[in-house]
Protein backbone atom coordinates (compact mmCIF):
# COMPACT_ATOMS: atom_id res chain seq x y z
CA UNK A 1 0.00 0.00 0.00
CA UNK A 2 1.54 3.56 -1.23
CA UNK A 3 2.54 5.74 1.22
CA UNK A 4 1.19 9.46 2.26
CA UNK A 5 4.63 10.76 0.88
CA UNK A 6 4.03 8.82 -2.29
CA UNK A 7 0.76 9.92 -2.81
CA UNK A 8 1.56 13.10 -2.63
CA UNK A 9 4.71 12.41 -4.69
CA UNK A 10 2.01 11.68 -7.46
CA UNK A 11 -0.19 14.49 -7.18
CA UNK A 12 2.94 16.94 -7.25
CA UNK A 13 4.06 15.69 -10.45
CA UNK A 14 0.28 16.16 -11.96
CA UNK A 15 0.43 19.73 -9.95
CA UNK A 16 4.01 20.54 -11.93
CA UNK A 17 2.82 19.71 -15.62
CA UNK A 18 -0.23 22.04 -15.01
CA UNK A 19 1.55 25.39 -13.42
CA UNK A 20 4.60 27.25 -14.08
CA UNK A 21 7.57 26.46 -13.14
CA UNK A 22 7.42 29.49 -10.52
CA UNK A 23 4.04 28.83 -9.46
CA UNK A 24 5.55 25.13 -8.72
CA UNK A 25 8.25 25.89 -6.49
CA UNK A 26 6.71 28.96 -4.91
CA UNK A 27 2.93 27.19 -3.70
CA UNK A 28 3.85 23.33 -4.09
CA UNK A 29 6.94 22.46 -3.80
CA UNK A 30 7.53 23.22 -0.19
CA UNK A 31 3.79 21.21 0.85
CA UNK A 32 4.63 18.26 3.06
CA UNK A 33 2.41 15.76 3.77
CA UNK A 34 1.42 14.64 7.09
CA UNK A 35 -0.76 12.19 7.71
CA UNK A 36 -3.58 10.36 5.10
CA UNK A 37 -6.49 9.10 7.77
CA UNK A 38 -10.12 8.76 7.41
CA UNK A 39 -10.37 9.59 4.02
CA UNK A 40 -8.27 12.46 4.74
CA UNK A 41 -5.28 14.41 3.35
CA UNK A 42 -3.41 16.25 5.72
CA UNK A 43 -0.66 18.85 4.32
CA UNK A 44 1.62 21.46 6.20
CA UNK A 45 2.03 24.65 4.30
CA UNK A 46 4.62 27.82 5.41
CA UNK A 47 1.85 30.61 5.76
CA UNK A 48 -1.65 31.48 5.73
CA UNK A 49 -0.84 33.04 2.28
CA UNK A 50 -0.13 30.06 0.45
CA UNK A 51 -2.80 28.17 1.41
CA UNK A 52 -5.09 31.10 0.73
CA UNK A 53 -3.54 31.33 -3.06
CA UNK A 54 -3.53 27.75 -3.67
CA UNK A 55 -7.28 27.87 -2.44
CA UNK A 56 -8.31 30.59 -4.67
CA UNK A 57 -6.40 30.05 -7.70
CA UNK A 58 -5.93 26.47 -7.89
CA UNK A 59 -9.08 24.93 -5.89
CA UNK A 60 -9.90 23.11 -8.89
CA UNK A 61 -6.59 21.99 -9.69
CA UNK A 62 -6.09 20.21 -6.50
CA UNK A 63 -9.79 18.53 -6.16
CA UNK A 64 -9.14 16.77 -9.74
CA UNK A 65 -5.39 15.98 -8.93
CA UNK A 66 -6.71 14.43 -5.07
CA UNK A 67 -9.68 12.82 -6.44
CA UNK A 68 -7.44 11.01 -9.28
CA UNK A 69 -5.19 9.59 -6.63
CA UNK A 70 -7.39 9.06 -3.70
CA UNK A 71 -11.22 9.19 -5.09
CA UNK A 72 -13.24 11.05 -2.88
CA UNK A 73 -11.30 12.31 -0.10
CA UNK A 74 -10.69 16.26 1.89
CA UNK A 75 -7.93 18.41 2.36
CA UNK A 76 -6.85 19.99 5.50
CA UNK A 77 -4.00 22.11 6.14
CA UNK A 78 -1.82 23.28 9.30
CA UNK A 79 -0.09 25.92 8.65
CA UNK A 80 3.96 26.31 10.26
CA UNK A 81 4.57 29.28 12.63
CA UNK A 82 6.81 31.57 11.18
CA UNK A 83 10.25 31.88 12.98
CA UNK A 84 9.39 28.20 14.38
CA UNK A 85 10.42 24.48 13.48
CA UNK A 86 8.21 22.84 15.88
CA UNK A 87 4.85 20.97 15.32
CA UNK A 88 3.05 23.17 13.19
CA UNK A 89 -0.42 24.34 14.44
CA UNK A 90 -3.96 24.31 12.93
CA UNK A 91 -4.81 26.68 10.79
CA UNK A 92 -8.20 27.68 12.88
CA UNK A 93 -5.87 28.00 16.31
CA UNK A 94 -3.59 30.28 15.06
CA UNK A 95 -3.67 33.68 16.80
CA UNK A 96 -2.49 36.60 15.51
CA UNK A 97 -0.99 38.40 18.16
CA UNK A 98 -0.08 42.32 17.52
CA UNK A 99 2.50 44.05 19.35
CA UNK A 100 0.74 46.93 20.70
CA UNK A 101 -2.56 47.99 20.93
CA UNK A 102 -3.45 51.27 19.18
CA UNK A 103 -6.63 53.02 20.62
CA UNK A 104 -9.63 53.28 17.93
CA UNK A 105 -11.17 56.62 16.68
CA UNK A 106 -13.23 57.92 19.17
CA UNK A 107 -15.28 60.39 17.28
CA UNK A 108 -14.91 61.37 13.30
CA UNK A 109 -12.29 63.51 12.57
CA UNK A 110 -12.30 66.88 11.46
CA UNK A 111 -10.10 66.73 8.84
CA UNK A 112 -11.16 65.40 5.94
CA UNK A 113 -9.79 66.78 2.33
CA UNK A 114 -12.07 64.11 0.51
CA UNK A 115 -15.93 65.60 1.62
CA UNK A 116 -18.22 64.57 -0.91
CA UNK A 117 -20.21 67.90 -1.57
CA UNK A 118 -23.39 67.81 -0.30
CA UNK A 119 -22.76 65.26 1.78
CA UNK A 120 -22.15 64.87 5.50
CA UNK A 121 -18.43 65.83 6.68
CA UNK A 122 -18.68 61.93 7.76
CA UNK A 123 -18.53 61.06 3.87
CA UNK A 124 -15.48 60.07 2.34
CA UNK A 125 -15.05 60.56 -2.10
CA UNK A 126 -13.14 57.25 -2.80
CA UNK A 127 -11.08 59.33 -5.75
CA UNK A 128 -11.95 55.85 -7.71
CA UNK A 129 -11.54 56.58 -11.32
CA UNK A 130 -14.97 54.42 -12.58
CA UNK A 131 -13.35 53.69 -16.41
CA UNK A 132 -10.56 51.26 -14.52
CA UNK A 133 -12.40 48.25 -13.28
CA UNK A 134 -11.30 44.80 -13.66
CA UNK A 135 -13.37 44.16 -16.39
CA UNK A 136 -11.40 46.32 -18.24
CA UNK A 137 -8.31 44.95 -16.56
CA UNK A 138 -7.08 42.17 -18.82
CA UNK A 139 -5.89 39.12 -17.70
CA UNK A 140 -2.26 37.52 -18.49
CA UNK A 141 0.83 36.08 -17.59
CA UNK A 142 2.06 39.14 -16.68
CA UNK A 143 -0.63 39.92 -13.81
CA UNK A 144 -1.95 36.33 -13.35
CA UNK A 145 -0.69 36.87 -9.29
CA UNK A 146 -1.41 40.74 -8.61
CA UNK A 147 -5.33 40.30 -10.25
CA UNK A 148 -6.20 37.26 -8.51
CA UNK A 149 -4.97 38.84 -5.18
CA UNK A 150 -7.35 41.75 -6.00
CA UNK A 151 -10.33 40.44 -6.77
CA UNK A 152 -9.67 38.03 -3.19
CA UNK A 153 -9.53 41.11 -1.39
CA UNK A 154 -11.87 43.12 -3.13
CA UNK A 155 -14.66 39.96 -1.91
CA UNK A 156 -12.99 40.15 2.19
CA UNK A 157 -10.82 43.47 2.87
CA UNK A 158 -8.56 42.87 5.49
CA UNK A 159 -9.87 39.35 6.40
CA UNK A 160 -6.99 37.95 3.45
CA UNK A 161 -3.23 37.62 3.90
CA UNK A 162 -2.90 40.12 1.68
CA UNK A 163 -2.68 42.75 3.62
CA UNK A 164 -0.40 45.04 2.96
CA UNK A 165 -0.51 43.91 -0.64
CA UNK A 166 2.63 45.67 -2.48
CA UNK A 167 2.50 45.52 -6.17
CA UNK A 168 5.48 46.96 -8.56
CA UNK A 169 6.02 47.55 -12.17
CA UNK A 170 7.62 49.50 -14.69
CA UNK A 171 5.75 52.45 -15.49
CA UNK A 172 2.81 51.68 -17.92
CA UNK A 173 2.52 48.08 -16.42
CA UNK A 174 -0.80 49.15 -14.90
CA UNK A 175 -0.09 49.52 -11.46
CA UNK A 176 -2.34 52.11 -11.20
CA UNK A 177 -5.02 50.54 -12.93
CA UNK A 178 -5.49 47.59 -10.78
CA UNK A 179 -5.65 49.92 -7.71
CA UNK A 180 -8.57 51.22 -8.87
CA UNK A 181 -10.28 48.23 -10.06
CA UNK A 182 -9.54 46.73 -6.31
CA UNK A 183 -11.45 49.71 -4.79
CA UNK A 184 -14.14 50.17 -6.91
CA UNK A 185 -14.81 45.89 -6.73
CA UNK A 186 -14.28 46.35 -2.68
CA UNK A 187 -17.00 49.49 -2.94
CA UNK A 188 -19.54 47.59 -5.27
CA UNK A 189 -19.70 44.50 -3.11
CA UNK A 190 -19.18 46.27 0.11
CA UNK A 191 -20.69 49.80 0.03
CA UNK A 192 -20.49 50.18 3.27
CA UNK A 193 -16.50 50.17 3.71
CA UNK A 194 -14.66 53.64 3.41
CA UNK A 195 -12.36 52.89 0.79
CA UNK A 196 -10.14 56.04 -0.49
CA UNK A 197 -7.59 55.96 -3.55
CA UNK A 198 -4.69 58.72 -3.45
CA UNK A 199 -1.06 59.12 -4.46
CA UNK A 200 1.85 58.93 -2.15
CA UNK A 201 2.81 62.77 -3.24
CA UNK A 202 -0.74 63.57 -2.41
CA UNK A 203 -0.88 62.62 0.85
CA UNK A 204 3.06 64.03 1.37
CA UNK A 205 1.22 67.19 0.92
CA UNK A 206 -1.42 66.66 2.93
CA UNK A 207 0.72 65.93 5.62
CA UNK A 208 3.07 69.06 5.37
CA UNK A 209 -0.18 71.20 5.23
CA UNK A 210 -1.00 69.00 8.17
CA UNK A 211 1.66 69.72 10.29
CA UNK A 212 2.17 73.57 9.16
CA UNK A 213 -1.47 74.20 10.35
CA UNK A 214 -0.82 72.08 13.78
CA UNK A 215 -3.84 69.76 12.49
CA UNK A 216 -1.61 66.82 12.54
CA UNK A 217 -3.34 64.47 14.97
CA UNK A 218 -6.93 64.79 12.83
CA UNK A 219 -4.57 63.97 9.86
CA UNK A 220 -4.00 60.51 11.12
CA UNK A 221 -7.23 59.99 12.83
CA UNK A 222 -8.57 60.65 9.73
CA UNK A 223 -6.59 58.10 7.63
CA UNK A 224 -7.00 55.34 10.66
CA UNK A 225 -10.55 55.55 9.76
CA UNK A 226 -10.35 54.48 6.77
CA UNK A 227 -11.05 50.76 5.81
CA UNK A 228 -9.03 50.31 2.36
CA UNK A 229 -6.31 52.56 2.08
CA UNK A 230 -4.66 52.73 -1.75
CA UNK A 231 -1.77 54.70 -1.79
CA UNK A 232 -0.22 55.18 -5.49
CA UNK A 233 3.71 55.32 -6.13
CA UNK A 234 4.73 54.83 -2.83
CA UNK A 235 8.41 55.22 -4.05
CA UNK A 236 7.84 59.00 -4.04
CA UNK A 237 8.45 58.73 -0.11
CA UNK A 238 11.89 58.28 -0.14
CA UNK A 239 13.95 60.56 1.41
CA UNK A 240 11.02 62.32 3.29
CA UNK A 241 11.32 61.03 7.10
CA UNK A 242 8.59 62.52 7.92
CA UNK A 243 6.19 61.62 5.67
CA UNK A 244 7.66 57.78 6.37
CA UNK A 245 6.99 58.21 10.48
CA UNK A 246 3.60 59.50 10.11
CA UNK A 247 2.79 56.69 7.47
CA UNK A 248 4.37 54.45 10.01
CA UNK A 249 2.02 55.04 12.66
CA UNK A 250 -1.21 55.16 9.91
CA UNK A 251 0.01 51.52 8.67
CA UNK A 252 0.36 50.06 12.01
CA UNK A 253 -3.22 51.33 13.12
CA UNK A 254 -4.34 49.77 10.20
CA UNK A 255 -3.38 46.69 10.04
CA UNK A 256 -3.60 46.50 13.99
CA UNK A 257 -7.69 47.06 12.92
CA UNK A 258 -7.41 44.24 10.23
CA UNK A 259 -8.02 46.81 7.73
CA UNK A 260 -6.84 46.53 3.83
CA UNK A 261 -3.94 48.39 2.69
CA UNK A 262 -3.22 48.26 -1.34
CA UNK A 263 0.22 49.92 -2.18
CA UNK A 264 2.39 50.17 -5.62
CA UNK A 265 5.59 51.35 -6.40
CA UNK A 266 7.93 51.15 -9.29
CA UNK A 267 10.61 48.89 -7.75
CA UNK A 268 10.01 45.86 -5.11
CA UNK A 269 10.57 46.73 -1.69
CA UNK A 270 14.14 45.19 -1.86
CA UNK A 271 14.99 47.65 -4.10
CA UNK A 272 13.79 50.69 -2.49
CA UNK A 273 16.52 53.50 -1.45
CA UNK A 274 15.74 55.90 1.23
CA UNK A 275 13.57 54.31 3.39
CA UNK A 276 13.79 53.61 6.65
CA UNK A 277 14.52 49.92 7.75
CA UNK A 278 10.97 49.51 9.80
CA UNK A 279 8.60 50.98 6.87
CA UNK A 280 10.76 48.24 4.40
CA UNK A 281 9.64 45.83 6.79
CA UNK A 282 5.91 46.28 6.58
CA UNK A 283 5.76 46.72 2.96
CA UNK A 284 7.18 42.79 3.12
CA UNK A 285 4.35 41.67 5.71
CA UNK A 286 2.41 40.63 2.95
CA UNK A 287 2.13 39.44 -0.61
CA UNK A 288 4.56 41.31 -3.12
CA UNK A 289 3.21 40.98 -6.40
CA UNK A 290 5.28 42.06 -10.04
CA UNK A 291 3.05 43.54 -13.01
CA UNK A 292 5.66 42.93 -15.71
CA UNK A 293 5.62 43.83 -19.60
CA UNK A 294 2.64 42.24 -21.36
CA UNK A 295 3.78 39.51 -24.33
CA UNK A 296 2.19 40.27 -27.65
CA UNK A 297 -0.93 38.26 -27.27
CA UNK A 298 -1.64 40.24 -23.71
CA UNK A 299 -0.95 43.35 -25.98
CA UNK A 300 -3.15 42.41 -28.29
CA UNK A 301 -5.83 41.36 -26.15
CA UNK A 302 -5.74 44.45 -24.41
CA UNK A 303 -5.50 46.62 -27.18
CA UNK A 304 -8.30 45.35 -28.95
CA UNK A 305 -10.58 45.81 -26.14
CA UNK A 306 -9.98 49.27 -25.79
CA UNK A 307 -10.87 49.66 -29.54
CA UNK A 308 -13.88 48.01 -29.32
CA UNK A 309 -14.39 49.56 -25.79
CA UNK A 310 -13.81 53.02 -27.42
CA UNK A 311 -15.68 52.66 -30.47
CA UNK A 312 -13.35 53.01 -32.81
CA UNK A 313 -13.91 51.37 -36.61
CA UNK A 314 -9.69 49.71 -37.00
CA UNK A 315 -8.95 46.64 -39.00
CA UNK A 316 -7.02 43.36 -36.83
CA UNK A 317 -4.32 44.10 -38.65
CA UNK A 318 -3.40 47.14 -37.76
CA UNK A 319 -4.19 46.62 -34.44
CA UNK A 320 -1.40 43.56 -34.36
CA UNK A 321 0.74 45.21 -35.98
CA UNK A 322 0.72 47.78 -33.27
CA UNK A 323 0.38 45.31 -31.03
CA UNK A 324 4.19 43.85 -32.21
CA UNK A 325 5.72 47.43 -32.00
CA UNK A 326 4.45 48.62 -28.93
CA UNK A 327 5.28 47.23 -25.95
CA UNK A 328 5.45 49.86 -22.88
CA UNK A 329 2.34 49.51 -21.85
CA UNK A 330 -1.49 50.67 -22.87
CA UNK A 331 -0.82 54.77 -22.44
CA UNK A 332 1.78 55.03 -24.99
CA UNK A 333 -0.57 52.69 -27.48
CA UNK A 334 -3.14 55.19 -26.48
CA UNK A 335 -1.25 58.51 -27.75
CA UNK A 336 0.03 56.49 -30.90
CA UNK A 337 -4.16 55.40 -31.30
CA UNK A 338 -5.15 59.15 -30.71
CA UNK A 339 -2.29 60.42 -32.91
CA UNK A 340 -2.90 57.81 -35.44
CA UNK A 341 -6.90 58.53 -35.64
CA UNK A 342 -5.95 62.33 -36.07
CA UNK A 343 -3.42 62.03 -39.00
CA UNK A 344 -5.76 59.83 -40.99
CA UNK A 345 -8.63 62.32 -40.55
CA UNK A 346 -6.79 65.42 -41.50
CA UNK A 347 -5.33 63.64 -44.63
CA UNK A 348 -8.44 61.70 -45.40
CA UNK A 349 -6.52 58.07 -45.54
CA UNK A 350 -7.82 54.84 -44.60
CA UNK A 351 -6.40 53.56 -41.01
CA UNK A 352 -4.20 51.16 -43.04
CA UNK A 353 -1.15 49.16 -41.46
CA UNK A 354 1.52 51.19 -43.58
CA UNK A 355 -0.28 54.22 -42.24
CA UNK A 356 0.05 52.77 -38.71
CA UNK A 357 4.26 51.89 -39.26
CA UNK A 358 4.71 55.74 -40.62
CA UNK A 359 2.93 56.76 -37.09
CA UNK A 360 4.76 54.11 -35.20
CA UNK A 361 7.93 55.37 -36.80
CA UNK A 362 7.47 58.77 -35.57
CA UNK A 363 6.16 58.42 -31.91
CA UNK A 364 7.70 55.32 -30.57
CA UNK A 365 11.58 55.41 -29.21
CA UNK A 366 12.61 51.67 -30.80
CA UNK A 367 10.89 49.04 -32.56
CA UNK A 368 11.56 45.16 -32.19
CA UNK A 369 13.90 43.59 -34.87
CA UNK A 370 12.58 42.13 -37.96
CA UNK A 371 13.18 38.53 -38.93
CA UNK A 372 12.44 37.39 -42.37
CA UNK A 373 9.98 34.32 -42.34
CA UNK A 374 12.29 32.43 -44.45
CA UNK A 375 14.59 32.48 -41.73
CA UNK A 376 12.32 31.77 -39.00
CA UNK A 377 11.33 28.90 -40.90
CA UNK A 378 14.30 26.94 -41.34
CA UNK A 379 15.51 27.95 -37.32
CA UNK A 380 12.34 26.27 -36.24
CA UNK A 381 12.78 23.04 -38.72
CA UNK A 382 16.40 22.98 -38.27
CA UNK A 383 15.77 22.98 -34.39
CA UNK A 384 13.45 19.52 -35.15
CA UNK A 385 15.61 18.27 -37.05
CA UNK A 386 13.31 18.29 -39.96
CA UNK A 387 14.18 19.34 -44.05
CA UNK A 388 12.98 22.80 -44.37
CA UNK A 389 11.57 21.48 -47.75
CA UNK A 390 8.70 19.63 -45.71
CA UNK A 391 6.81 22.75 -44.45
CA UNK A 392 5.49 22.74 -48.00
CA UNK A 393 4.26 19.21 -48.18
CA UNK A 394 0.60 18.17 -47.51
CA UNK A 395 1.71 15.62 -45.40
CA UNK A 396 -0.08 15.05 -41.61
CA UNK A 397 2.35 13.58 -40.02
CA UNK A 398 1.96 15.31 -35.96
CA UNK A 399 6.63 16.34 -36.06
CA UNK A 400 5.81 18.29 -39.53
CA UNK A 401 2.79 20.05 -38.33
CA UNK A 402 3.44 20.86 -35.03
CA UNK A 403 6.66 22.46 -36.46
CA UNK A 404 4.85 24.52 -38.81
CA UNK A 405 2.65 25.90 -36.31
CA UNK A 406 5.47 26.91 -34.56
CA UNK A 407 7.20 28.76 -37.56
CA UNK A 408 3.86 30.48 -37.55
CA UNK A 409 3.81 31.35 -33.68
CA UNK A 410 7.23 32.78 -34.23
CA UNK A 411 6.38 34.75 -37.58
CA UNK A 412 2.93 36.32 -35.64
CA UNK A 413 5.77 37.54 -32.79
CA UNK A 414 8.39 38.61 -34.89
CA UNK A 415 7.24 40.27 -37.84
CA UNK A 416 4.85 42.27 -39.62
CA UNK A 417 3.73 40.09 -42.00
CA UNK A 418 -0.37 39.28 -41.87
CA UNK A 419 -1.47 36.33 -41.22
CA UNK A 420 -2.48 35.25 -44.71
CA UNK A 421 1.18 36.52 -45.67
CA UNK A 422 2.57 34.25 -43.01
CA UNK A 423 0.43 31.22 -43.72
CA UNK A 424 1.24 31.51 -48.01
CA UNK A 425 4.64 31.55 -46.99
CA UNK A 426 4.62 28.60 -44.88
CA UNK A 427 2.55 25.83 -46.85
CA UNK A 428 0.54 27.95 -48.69
CA UNK A 429 -1.87 27.95 -45.85
CA UNK A 430 -4.82 30.62 -45.09
CA UNK A 431 -5.23 33.15 -42.41
CA UNK A 432 -7.66 30.87 -40.14
CA UNK A 433 -4.93 28.25 -40.09
CA UNK A 434 -2.02 30.55 -39.05
CA UNK A 435 -4.50 31.68 -36.51
CA UNK A 436 -5.09 28.04 -35.12
CA UNK A 437 -1.93 27.26 -35.02
CA UNK A 438 -0.49 30.13 -32.91
CA UNK A 439 -3.83 29.23 -30.21
CA UNK A 440 -2.78 25.97 -30.28
CA UNK A 441 1.18 26.66 -29.12
CA UNK A 442 -0.45 29.18 -26.81
CA UNK A 443 -2.43 26.40 -25.36
CA UNK A 444 0.12 23.74 -25.40
CA UNK A 445 2.70 26.31 -23.77
CA UNK A 446 0.28 26.60 -20.93
CA UNK A 447 -0.25 22.62 -20.10
CA UNK A 448 3.02 21.43 -21.07
CA UNK A 449 5.98 22.25 -19.20
CA UNK A 450 8.83 20.51 -21.61
CA UNK A 451 6.33 21.92 -24.77
CA UNK A 452 7.50 25.28 -23.20
CA UNK A 453 10.71 25.13 -22.75
CA UNK A 454 10.79 23.90 -26.13
CA UNK A 455 9.70 27.17 -27.53
CA UNK A 456 11.71 29.36 -25.19
CA UNK A 457 14.60 27.17 -26.59
CA UNK A 458 13.82 28.19 -30.13
CA UNK A 459 13.34 31.80 -29.61
CA UNK A 460 16.83 32.18 -27.62
CA UNK A 461 18.21 31.01 -30.92
CA UNK A 462 16.44 33.35 -33.03
CA UNK A 463 16.96 36.48 -31.01
CA UNK A 464 21.08 35.29 -31.37
CA UNK A 465 20.73 35.61 -34.91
Amino acid sequence: MATVQEIWGNCLSIIRDNVTEDCYKTFFKDLLPIKLENNTLLLQANSHFIVEHIEGSYLDLMRKVIRKELGTARLEWKILMAGTTTKPIPQREQVMVHNRPVPLVASPPKFNPFIVPGLKTLEVDSQLDPKYTFENYIEGDCNRLARSAGMAIAQRPGETAFSPVFIHGNTGAGKTHLAHAIGLETKRLHPQKVVLYLSARRFQEQFVSATQKNEINDFLNFYQMIDVLILDDVHDFARKTGTQNTFFHIFDHLQNAKKQLILTADKPPIELEGFEKRVLSRFKWGLTAELTSPDYETRLKIFKHKVYRDGIEIGDDVVEYLASKITDGVREFEGVLTTLLAQAAFNKKTLSVEVARNTVEKNVRTTPKEYPVEQIQKTVFDYFQIPLVKSQSSTRKREIVQARQVAMYFCKMLTENSLAAIGAKIGGKNHATVLHACKTVNNMMETNRTFKDTIVSIEKKLKAI
